[in-house]
This record gives structure tokens, sequence and C-alpha cells, in this order.
């Protein structure tokens, strides 16, 4: 199956207003040659993310961008999942995160998550990344990374964002929250769906 493909100096859309995702998809994309915008800087509005899996949303909110934007767009929905809580946060995983005032809070969301857990022997955990890359036209291409490890507790760590103080990867010490960002950005579950879109959609780094 062949796939389509940007060229260096492409412009195009970052779907997102998380400054977190964007200052790591844009670290990702730097090397290639793609130029990037946020949809924040444009004032796209965010749309309704109203699928059951990280694809799903993810194919929402490109090609929202992508349409509104008259540029490609790409766009990452991506989660923390918890084995003990059949998935949960899963595709909810900002939901938890979120303040009778609207704002988002992830000390909370993490606490939340840890009440609802620490019952369970079974740690296990888990970030997933779905990274779909649309054009105006309405094609899509999609992609899909995991990284495993298990939730701790208390907390650890200042870098990265989200749930990234509690989540400690497989064959590591550190939690996310705790790596240097450039290890982080080596073996997250973003990194291993960039992997798949990098082969697929964006010229040689």
């Amino acid at each position: 199956m062949s796939h389509r493909r940007l060229a260096r100096g492409e412009r195009i859309v970052i779907a997102t207003h998380n400054a977190g995702k964007l200052l790591e998809v844009a670290a990702l994309l730097a090397p290639h040659g793609i130029e990037t915008v946020s949809a924040g800087a444009l004032n796209l509005p965010e749309p309704e993310e109203t699928e059951e899996s990280f694809l799903g949303n993810a194919a929402i909110k490109a090609l929202a961008a992508a349409r509104a934007a008259g540029l490609p767009a790409l766009s990452d929905d991506s989660g923390f999942s918890v084995a003990a809580l059949a998935g949960a946060p899963g595709v909810r995983t900002a939901d938890w995160a979120m303040q009778p005032d609207g704002s988002r809070d992830y000390a909370d969301a993490m606490r939340k998550v840890m009440e609802a857990a620490q019952e369970f022997e079974d740690r296990t955990a888990w970030f997933s990344c779905a990274l779909v890359l649309a054009w105006p036209d309405g094609h899509i291409e999609g992609f899909e990374g995991r990284a495993m490890g298990h939730w701790t507790w208390p907390p650890r760590g200042v870098n990265g964002f989200g749930y990234d103080p509690m989540f400690v990867p497989d064959s590591r010490d550190e939690t996310f929250g705790e790596m240097d960002p450039a290890e982080k950005h080596r073996i997250s579950h973003r990194a291993r769906a960039f992997a798949l879109l990098s082969a697929a959609c964006l010229p040689e780094a």
C-alpha cells in the first residue's frame, strides 16, 4: 500500500492546543524540514472528540484542522491506561483532569487514578498514541504506538506533562517525569507512532 508523503519545506498544522504535545511533535518533525504552525496560533476551534478510539479522535482533529486551514494537518490523540481499571482513563484521559471551572489539573487526575487502582496488585499501565496526518481533500494516514510500563505513587519528576510523573516505562527506573526530554522522546509511545509515520509519510531527516 502506497502512502501520501509530505515534501521537505512543506507547512503543516499541528492540530493541538496542548503546549506539551505541541513541543514534542514539533521537535520530532524538525529534522525532516517540515514547517509547523499550531492550531492555537491559527485560532482554530477544538472539535468535539466523539470517537471511542485514539485513532478515531485523532482523525476528527486532523481533518477539522486541515479543512479549516487549507493545509495538511497532523494530530495526536494519546492517553494513559491502567490494566486494573480496564484500560481507563484511556480515551477519557483528559476528562479525568477536568475541573469545575473548565481547567485541567493533572495532579488531581493522577490522584484519582491512584485512588481507583491502589487496591489492585496489578500495576501494569501504558501510554498510547495515535498520529493522524490529514489533507484538506479528506485523505488521511494513521499510525499508533504504545509504551508499556507500570504506574507508581507518589508521582516523581517535573518534566513532561499529564500523567508522566506516575509512569515508569519497562526496563527503566525513572518515570517519564524524571527523564531527560530527549530520552523520553526516544522511547515514548509518541516516538513509536512517529517512527511509523516518518517511514511512510515524511522526507528523510
